[in-house]
This record gives structure tokens, sequence and C-alpha cells, in this order.
């Protein structure tokens, strides 16, 4: 989470001081609320479309980031930070422009007269955009109304995932209409300054992605198709196992790592963790919780044989760390990508003690007993906390079963709020925060 805040942080901070240095506007030489207004606009809009582009770039999932900002599940998480920014500043943005007719309409703003505007008969790049002006903002506008209702759709959980699947990829249509608004009504200036260029190779590499995004281009380097090899049914934790067999060759992954699965075409693709180690052939598996409208429909929808179209693998929860001792806590599904470790570590042992926190709000005795012949054979040490018996598991406890916890590194896969708070409290108990990794396993 550091590793997305400091870039959050830094990368707002850079366009202010980009915009601020190449605007020469001495503030205190304003005469009037247009001219502020004229001001701010620039540098809303300058933040606006330098967020959204950002966003648009993470949403192709450019792996060549994922070691710098902590893995996909992160970079989603910025992507979302960062749409989200990009919403607020456009209606800020949108606002200011707006604000001038209202305040005027109300009597209380005498809007300045402005002659006709010059023929640049020197300059023809400059008039051309000048021609452009009314145009970009008559579009820019619609964009923005459309750009703000997706976002929003995109926000509200409970609107379906297979219409947020579809709809969300009209925003790159959004960004483009919004790229030429802003190329447009940019000030011109600008463009010789320190400010051009990042904000040309920005909205570029935006542009681009959102290309990528409407042709149904993004990661096709990174997609194998299958078929379903195989099909378990787990009734008492409402969840099913699925294998997949390739008609390609999958790349190899890391345990810890997903994946995006295309099970049915209409609903598209849905990120769950690989379950199996990789053993170089040419399958792949998966515990899928029945956690949504869609998921569960799949016991009843997946047969052997179907087609699959896989795509990764994705995710940086790969176990790597300098302490000799781990500690693991694996919360209800949060429980696969251990599995694929333990699985991993039973054919090449890493010589690191394990401590594995299973906690669950149903204890199924056969599950349970997979899970613990995964353990043994892995070497590592199981710790099952059945809710109903046991209670809620909490850091006092781990501490307490396991006394050496300060020389670990903690890895959690499970409910956000259970992993931020299993962190505050050992944080606070003397932990060195860089030692707590979460997987923050929500794509929307």
């Amino acid at each position: 989470m550091q590793h997305i805040q400091r870039f959050f942080w830094a990368y707002l901070l850079v366009l202010t001081g980009l915009w601020w240095f190449t605007d020469q506007t001495v503030w205190a030489e304003l005469p009037h609320f247009f001219a502020w207004r004229s001001v701010l606009m620039q540098g809303s809009g300058v933040l606006a479309i330098g967020v959204m582009s950002a966003a648009m770039v993470l949403a192709v999932r450019p792996v060549v980031f994922e070691p710098w900002l902590g893995g996909l599940d992160k970079m989603y998480r910025l992507h979302k930070w960062l749409g989200i920014s990009g919403l607020v500043l456009s209606i800020g943005h949108w606002l200011l422009s707006e604000s001038a007719k209202w305040l005027v309409g109300l009597g209380w703003l005498a809007r300045p007269e402005r002659g006709p505007r010059p023929t640049l008969v020197d300059e023809p790049v400059r008039q051309f955009f000048m021609n452009q002006r009314g145009l970009a903002e008559g579009l820019g506008e619609w964009a923005f109304y459309a750009a703000v209702a997706l976002m929003a759709l995109a926000l509200i959980k409970r609107f379906p995932y297979r219409y947020f699947f579809r709809t969300h990829h009209l925003l790159a249509v959004a960004y483009l209409v919004l790229v030429w608004h802003s190329v447009v009504l940019l000030q011109f200036d600008y463009w010789s300054g320190v400010l051009g260029p990042v904000m040309a190779l920005l909205m570029a590499a935006g542009s681009i992605a959102a290309v990528m995004v409407l042709f149904g281009r993004v990661a096709v380097h990174r997609q194998l198709v299958g078929e379903v090899a195989a099909v378990r049914l787990h009734p008492a934790l409402d969840v099913i196992e699925v294998g997949i067999g390739f008609q390609g060759r999958w790349a190899g992954h890391e345990a810890g790592q997903f994946a995006f699965v295309t099970l049915h075409e209409k609903e598209g693709a849905h990120p769950y963790t690989i379950t199996s180690a990789w053993a170089d052939d040419g399958r792949l598996t998966f515990i899928i919780k029945a956690l949504g409208d869609y998921t569960r429909t799949l016991s009843a929808t997946v047969k052997v044989g179907d087609v699959v179209k896989v795509e990764g693998p994705y995710g940086r929860f790969n176990f790597a760390g300098q302490q000799k001792r781990q500690i693991w806590v694996g919360a209800g599904i949060g429980i696969t990508p251990f599995i694929s470790r333990m699985k991993a570590l039973a054919q090449a042992p890493d010589g690191k003690t394990i401590d594995l926190f299973h906690t669950t709000a149903v204890y199924d005795e056969h599950a349970i007993g997979l899970i613990e012949a995964d353990a043994k054979a892995a070497g590592v040490r199981l710790h099952v906390s059945w809710d109903e018996r046991d209670g809620w598991l909490t850091a006092a406890r781990i501490a307490e079963q396991v006394p050496e916890w300060r020389d670990a590194d903690f890895w959690f896969c499970g409910p956000a709020a259970f992993g931020r708070t299993l962190k505050k409290d050992f944080v606070a108990l003397g932990l060195d925060e860089t030692r707590f990794h979460q997987e923050l396993f929500e794509m929307r």
C-alpha cells in the first residue's frame, strides 16, 4: 500500500508543480473573477487529464510496473484512486466553467467585454486550435457527463459485474474525446514549456491504452485458451474447484499469483488465485468461492470440456522476504494462495519456519483434511481457527501461539478490513509494517 500511496501523492504533486512552474501568471495582478477562473481552469484541466491518462495506462495491465507498485492488485487500487481523483477534478473543472454563467445569470457578475479574436496568419497551428475551441468545449462537456455516469456505475458495487465489464470500456471513448478537448483548450504557451512534453507523453500513452481497450487488445500476449478438465464441488463451503488444461503452453507462475479467467464470454474475465503449484504439465487449478451473483451459478454452469480463456499470471504475493520465519493468515477463501505455496514447498522446500493460520466460518472436515495434508507435505505448522468454536482470530492469539512472531514476515489474504486490523494491532505491538504483506484482491 505504501508504494501506491507514495506514487499517488507524488504524481499529483509533480503535475501540480510542472503546471505552477510553466504558468507565468502573476496572481496578484489578476484583475477579476474571470481572470482567476481562466487560470484555475487550466490547472484543474491539467490535473484531471493527467490522472485520467495514468488511470487509462494502468487499465491495460502493464506488468512492467508490478515490481514498482507491488503487483497488479495494488495497481488496480491505484487505478481506482486515480479514477476517483479524476472524477473530482473534472467536476471542479466543470463547476469553474459553469459558475460564470450562473453568476452572470443571477446578476452578481458582469461579463467583461471581449473583442473579436485575432487572426494569426503567421501561426497556423495556433489558429487551428483557436478555430476548434467551440467544438472542443461542446464535445468535452458531453464526454464529461458520460464519464461521470460511467465512473459512478463503476463505484456502485451492486451494479452487476457483467454490465460493469461492458460499460467500463466505454470510458475509453469518453477519455479520447477529453484528450481532444484538452489538446485544443490547453493554453498554447504551455506546449513550449516543461509541462507540454509531459502532457503530450501522458495523453499519447493514455490514448494508445484507450484504443487497446476498445479493440480488445489488452494483454492479448498473456492469454491462453484451454478447456475445463475437472470440476469438483465442496457444497459445505460454497466452493467449486476447477481444473484447466491448456491447448497451448502456459508460461508458468509463482505460488500466490492470480489470473483472469473467462468461463463465459458474456460475463467476461474474473480474477481468481491459482491454487496449483506449477509443474510444467499444462494444467492449472482454481478454487472459486460463491461470493456474488455470477460465482453462485458456477456449480451448475461449468462443465468438463467447456472452453476457457486464461490471462496471466499476475501479482507479487510471492512470499519473498529476508526473515527465516513466516506467519501466514488465510481467512476463508483467502487460503488459496497458501495452498499453492504449500504444494510448491512440498516439491522444493525453502528452509523457512512457517505457521499458517486458517480462520473459517464453516468447518468442513474434508476440506480441512486436504489443507492438513498439504501442510504436512510442506513442513508447515497449521493452526485452524473455527469462528464458532474459537472465536475471532486476533493478533494476540497469533502472538501467543507463535512467541517468535517478532522475527517473522507476515503474509495475509482475506477480507481487507480483517487484514487492516491485524496489521494495525501487530504494528502497535512493535512489528515493522513493511513486513506485513497483504493482497488487495478487489479489482473494481
